[in-house]
């Protein structure tokens, strides 16, 4: 953004820079379907050896039964989940060291890992912190590009609604609710509308589909400019520049304005 700022002519840079995409597990949809959610939150956390920028890196719920059964679900799936490969050397690497940096943390604790692999394939990993860690040790916020996630367990949605004051800019928030659910949804909307370019309800990010409605793009870090997309329609956008033509004479207007 520097270098492009400093160009004897400036030019606009999309850079996609950091995203862990929350997902918030409402605790009516934990007590009614833990399970289920843990295993299509297995099959996202993996898909494309975690390498989706849509990867939900982060779930935030209120500890209790509920969410000791999402959790065990978890750790009996994860450990069947092979190995995949990462997409250059030093993406390999920086997910191990990653990893290793989640496991050395001494408010971390390891739930489950995936099949190891060969040199370059990456090993999907579950961690879970207290919400009091998490506040107090922002490295936790940082990105593990590939299939690695962590679990904030809170006391309760209160230190919920805190732990989301304290995320930075993200792609996507997930919300698994049910209709019992929906009025803390409510409370927490303005503050997601705000945290992230994409809001979505009982699924995760890693599914994208080019159409008019899609937004992939969020606020600083998660890119450079939460005002557009990258995949989409609008994301035509980024390439236009709005000209206006103010009392000209229909022969010389552009065709499509005559």
């Amino acid at each position: 953004m520097d270098i492009a700022s400093r160009r004897k002519q400036p030019i606009p840079v999309y850079a996609e820079m950091s995203s862990i995409n929350p997902v918030v597990l409402f605790p009516g949809a934990l007590k009614s379907r833990a399970r289920d959610i843990a295993s299509s939150f297995v099959a996202s956390l993996v898909l494309g050896a975690g390498q989706f920028c849509t990867n939900p890196g982060l779930l935030l719920a209120v500890g209790g039964e509920d969410l000791d059964a999402f959790i065990s679900t978890t750790a009996t799936l994860l450990p069947e989940v092979n190995a995949q490969p990462m997409l250059t050397p030093s993406i390999a690497k920086a997910f191990c060291d990653g990893v290793a940096r989640l496991t050395r943390h001494p408010e971390v604790k390891s739930i489950a890992s995936g099949k190891a692999g060969s040199e370059y394939e990456g090993a999907a990993a579950l961690f879970e912190t207290s919400a009091g860690a998490f506040l107090a040790h922002h490295e936790l916020q940082d990105e593990v590009f590939g299939a690695a996630g962590l679990i904030v367990r809170c006391k309760d949605m209160a230190q919920l609604d805190e732990v989301v004051d304290a995320l930075e800019g993200q792609l996507t928030v997930a919300l698994h609710l049910d209709d019992d659910d929906q009025d803390a949804a409510r409370g927490l909307l303005p503050k997601l509308e705000m945290l992230a370019g994409r809001l979505l309800v009982n699924g995760f990010g890693t599914g994208v589909e080019v159409s008019p409605a899609m937004v992939h793009g969020g606020p600083f870090p998660a890119t450079a400019d939460g005002r557009s997309t990258s995949v989409g329609t609008l994301s035509i956008y980024r390439f236009l520049r709005p000209v206006s033509y103010q009392d000209f004479p229909a022969a010389l207007l552009p065709a499509p304005l005559r």
